[in-house]
């Protein structure tokens, strides 16, 4: 049946139309070739521009276009099903085979024929967990946790400290053979030394890596089995056993959290909040924040057990399966991958801690690479096929040379998501890909930077996001340079002799106000349409300064954001007497 199949397709046959102009009786043939892939009604409009035909027959033509393309098409499915009849009669076709691929499309296509869904580990391992936390034995979770999180600690400091020994000692060796070099030891001795060095860098790396991935996978299922079996003994209230089970001791997990001397040090955080109301005639009521703070403080676990870190974390952990989710935007390279730069900083965040709800941060950017390796791949199908169609100018050549060369990368602009159930203060990470054109001072509100934060508070509101953290300043770090502080803080004069003038990278205090107010503004507009995609839904966002920031500069930031917000003013009731 296929050969009659393809015997019928991709026959050319003409449309002949005729229509008279005046006393001119005139004809527009057009050879179409079947089956016409295009929809008529473009079909008809190219027809009418092409050939410049009046505007009076445009109704007829369509009329006759359309109704040529179905008589033709249904004459070619009669011919086809003609054919098939002719090869089942003749023996050509196994009928048994026919009829049970038949019945098997049809079984496989009918709701009523389908098999139900199972429900998988993961959705009934969040049910439980959800119920759990929510109960008095959220505690025992949490300290679990903790303990765990502890554990991999240690195991990273350990790796950490023998790293360092093996970069010492062979800092050692590289000094003596440098010592030597021109005299009893050549360049050659020198680089066969150096990647002596590396290949046992690597072993050594790819050893502890191993390591952690085992026991991560581990404590994943020993937490996973614990939390079942926890949630089954709570259905039995005579189990005698269970009060044991949820004991609380929190105190187990001091003397070791002590010994570790790799704290975090807290640094003091500036901070400034704000209620507003946005909408023009159904007000919606939002939360926003002012911070000079670190953005991975959001993801970084405490290791000193204190009351105000375990409740953060409770949050955290009892929002994680609700419609209150917190996200953060992290602005990265193009490249997917966790080995440089913020990046790397974000993946060592992760691994300190298990996650034991979603994949780790490694195969969450495996999935990431393929999906983009695949939609690169349509693309760039799409893209030839438009330019073998002869539909192509001047600017399509550069165009595809900018998709060959970036056929593995994200572009300027485009993010994507990871999902974390171990991180301090958040859900969800937005990896937003910028380049260094957000550090000049000329980006416009239709920068790929500013149309991907549009993008991804429009994700928020279709997957219930209620907190989103962003980078006020499109910037992680202030530190441009060695002069830094001297223009962020003295460039409001004119500048030394001999010094030269600013160019578009010297984040300058003009610089700042600017990259501020166009962001407020932006931010203001996209909260203004969240009403549109969400029905109006209060939310938080969270502007956040780099710690290098001044407070002088971080009130002005302060100052400016009342005058772009409208901001909900507060009434003073007193009592007369």
């Amino acid at each position: 049946m296929k050969k009659n199949r393809e015997r019928f397709c991709n026959r050319e046959r003409e449309f002949v139309y005729k229509f008279k102009v005046g006393s001119q009786c005139l004809e527009l043939r057009v050879p179409l070739r079947f089956p016409v892939q295009e929809n008529a009604s473009h079909l008809h409009g190219r027809l009418m521009l092409l050939h410049s035909l009046p505007c009076f027959i445009e109704k007829d033509l369509k009329e006759a276009l359309t109704q040529f393309i179905e008589e033709e098409s249904l004459r070619d499915y009669d011919r086809d099903a003609e054919a098939s009849l002719e090869a089942v009669k003749s023996g050509e076709v196994d009928l048994h085979q026919l009829a049970s691929t038949w019945a098997k499309a049809y079984a496989e296509t009918t709701l009523e024929h389908a098999r139900p869904e199972e429900p998988s580990w993961d959705e009934d391992f969040a049910d439980v967990y959800h119920d759990l936390i929510h109960s008095p034995a959220s505690e025992t979770l949490l300290n679990l946790e903790h303990n765990y999180f502890v554990s991999i600690s240690e195991l990273i400091g350990e790796r950490d400290v023998e790293l360092k020994k093996l970069r010492e000692r062979q800092g050692i060796e590289m000094e003596k053979v440098m010592q030597e070099l021109g005299k009893s030891l050549t360049d050659q001795d020198v680089n066969s030394l150096a990647a002596q060095h590396f290949e046992s860098q690597q072993d050594l790396e790819n050893k502890w890596s191993n390591e952690l991935k085992q026991s991560t996978a581990i404590q994943k299922q020993e937490y996973q089995e614990w939390v079942i079996k926890l949630h089954q003994d709570l259905k039995n209230p005579n189990n005698s056993s269970l009060s044991e089970e949820i004991k609380v001791q929190p105190s187990q997990f001091r003397e070791s959290v002590e010994a570790i001397g790799r704290i975090y040090e807290e640094q003091r955080k500036l901070e400034e909040s704000f209620t507003i109301h946005l909408g023009a005639q159904l007000k919606t009521m939002h939360n926003l924040r002012l911070l000079r703070a670190d953005m991975l403080d959001f993801c970084k676990h405490k290791r000193n057990h204190r009351s105000g870190v375990k409740l953060h974390r409770l949050q955290t952990a009892l929002s994680l399966y609700s419609t209150s989710l917190c996200g953060l935007v992290l602005l990265v390279d193009n490249r997917i991958n966790s080995y440089s730069g913020i990046k790397r900083d974000f993946a060592t965040v992760c691994q300190e801690c298990t996650d034991f709800h979603f994949p780790r941060i490694e195969e969450q950017l495996e999935v990431v690479q393929q999906v983009v390796l695949y939609a690169r791949t349509q693309r760039r199908s799409k893209l030839k096929e438009s330019l073998d169609s002869g539909n192509q100018n001047g600017g399509n050549d550069d165009k595809t040379k900018n998709a060959e060369r970036n056929y593995l990368n994200v572009l300027p602009g485009e993010f994507y998501i990871t999902r974390h159930s171990n991180l301090s203060e958040i859900h969800v990470a937005f990896h937003l890909c910028v380049d260094d054109h957000v550090k000049s001072g000329n980006i416009t509100a239709r920068d790929p930077a500013i149309m991907g934060l549009r993008n991804i508070l429009k994700v928020c509101c279709t997957h219930d996001i209620t907190t989103i953290s962003i980078p006020l300043l499109l910037v992680h770090d202030m530190s441009e340079g060695p002069h830094f502080k001297f223009r962020i803080l003295c460039n409001r004069g004119p500048k030394p002799p001999g010094q030269e003038p600013a160019t578009q990278q010297e984040m300058t205090i003009p610089w700042c106000l600017r990259r501020a107010e166009l962001v407020f503004k932006c931010v203001k507009g996209f909260m203004m349409e969240m009403a549109s995609w969400d029905g109006g839904i209060s939310r938080t966002v969270q502007f956040l300064v780099p710690q290098s920031i001044s407070e002088e500069m971080f009130y002005q930031l302060s100052n400016m954001l009342p005058q772009i917000f409208r901001v909900s003013s507060t009434l003073t009731l007193t009592s007369k007497h």
